[in-house]
């Protein structure tokens, strides 16, 4: 096609009759593959119109085989998930916005099988009526917690949500000013409580708060008293707070219940793996927690979901909501958290099965290995805008999970090099590692770019060196 010549763009009709059209109408199907045919006609014809030329669309752009070659590019792209998989390279285990725990294989498997089959999930089995979707697992959170009861919601600002509103609105609940926390999103326990129904009566400091703060508080309006564990901060210096063992006979005498929201939640001692201890589930109910509330997706490693467990009456209040059932999880949850709760019932298996757990606790020397292996395949790819090293570097349990605590970890820092062109060569490189077919997803501090290698597992790692060589496109 040469300048000046007429330009006849094709039919709709001969372009859905072309072979390779048909490929995209068989995968397509014919509706989809219509309307795009039409949006690419429609955007060629007003760029003629306006004296454009082709433009953007190449000389050749009017072709059939050209018009043919572009709706395909346009359908696939159509097609894409925007929930992508992405190499976590963040140093961050359990990070909210990349999804937070990944489920070990049985769950996974057991995630599929929910997916392909019809389920028992209200329905019980030996009796032929109607069942509760909570029994799925009730028993096995019984058993690891210690609790009479448990229900399940769709996350833990929900779990928060829905005790408070059952047993606290109109009333109420006491709660340390030091432990007013706000999560990401900015969730704030004032908040919840407002929406919840109940009102709040703050006690203490900001930095210490004493037994008898509580005792002053409580009141012939108090529904309960609580404590929020303060999972992503921390109060240094001069403080002091009130422990569950003392709040508790407190809350007995005056007869209302003591309420704990653990946020991330775990049911195992930390301090086992080389970890930093973090109180149990099973511990605060020990000491006397009538409610506990936590999350099922950080630390104990299952997917997204809220807990409560404690006591049966309450429980069984909390059950009766008619929130419940605006806040209940679906089948795919419950198939999820079972197998992740099995996984506890073999303590000795479990840094090896529980894959947070063996994120959160693999070898430092694994990690220095791997990163020696990749640095010179990604400096290749790179070349010699960019100097990366093999460094050890700190990684932290969760954004919302822990962040105060650092875990020694190794990966690859990457910094320009002397005398590079590129006006920002971080941020553009940061940029194109997240334009790959898998993205990456770094940290950029202190003039580099690193790239922590504790989540990138061996059974990955083929994976994120094959698109390595797209960088030096």
């Amino acid at each position: 096609m040469t300048t000046g010549q007429t330009v006849r763009l094709p039919s709709v009709d001969r372009i859905l009759g072309d072979a390779a059209c048909l490929d995209l109408i068989a995968h397509y199907g014919r509706v989809q593959t219509l309307a795009c045919a039409r949006a690419v006609l429609a955007e060629l014809r007003t760029a003629m119109l306006a004296g454009e030329g082709l433009g953007k669309f190449g000389e050749e752009g009017a072709s059939l085989a050209a018009i043919v070659a572009q709706m395909a590019e346009r359908l696939e792209s159509q097609s894409r998930s925007q929930l992508r998989a992405v190499f976590n390279l963040t140093g961050t285990v359990l990070h909210t916005n990349l999804g937070r725990a990944l489920l070990p294989d049985a769950a996974v498997q057991a995630v599929v099988e929910a997916l392909q089959w019809p389920m028992n999930l209200e329905f019980d089995l030996e009796t032929g009526k109607r069942g509760d979707r909570d029994d799925l697992v009730e028993e096995l959170l019984r058993e690891l917690t210690g609790a009479e009861a448990a229900t399940i919601v769709n996350n833990n600002a929900a779990a928060v949500l829905l005790m408070l509103n059952t047993l606290a609105q109109n009333r109420e609940v006491i709660v340390s000013r030091g432990e007013l926390v706000e999560i990401g999103g900015a969730f704030r326990i004032p908040d919840v409580m407002t929406r919840a129904g109940a009102v709040l009566r703050e006690v203490g400091s900001t930095n210490r708060t004493h037994l008898a703060d509580y005792a002053n508080g409580v009141n012939e309006h108090t529904a309960l008293l609580m404590k929020v564990h303060c999972s992503n901060y921390a109060i240094t210096g001069f403080t002091k707070s009130v422990e569950l063992d003392e709040l508790v006979p407190l809350a007995s005498q005056h007869g209302v219940p003591t309420a704990v929201d653990l946020g991330s939640g775990t049911l195992v001692d930390l301090a086992q793996y080389g970890l930093p201890h973090e109180t149990t589930v099973r511990e605060t109910i020990a000491a006397g927690a009538d409610l506990v509330t936590f999350s099922g997706d950080k630390l104990l490693g299952g997917p997204q979901c809220g807990v409560i467990v404690g006591r049966a009456d309450l429980i069984t209040k909390i059950k009766r909501n008619p929130l419940k059932r605006a806040l209940r999880v679906g089948k795919l949850t419950l198939a999820a958290l079972a197998p992740v709760l099995q996984l506890y019932r073999a303590p000795d298996l479990l840094a090896e099965r529980l894959t947070t757990l063996r994120l959160l606790t693999r070898p430092a020397a694994a990690m220095r290995a791997q990163a020696h292996t990749l640095l010179p395949l990604l400096q290749g790819a790179l070349g010699l805008q960019y100097v990366v090293t093999a460094e050890a570097m700190t990684s932290q349990i969760g954004s919302g999970a822990l962040p105060v605590d650092q875990l020694p970890s190794f990966g690859l820092a990457i910094r320009s090099a002397s005398g590079s062109r590129l006006s920002n060569p971080l941020g553009t490189l940061e940029q194109r590692l997240r334009a790959l077919p898998c993205p990456v997803i770094g940290r950029i501090g202190q003039d580099t770019l690193w790239l922590d290698l504790r989540c990138l597992e061996a059974a990955h790692e083929t994976a994120f060196v094959a698109q390595l060589d797209e960088l030096s496109a």
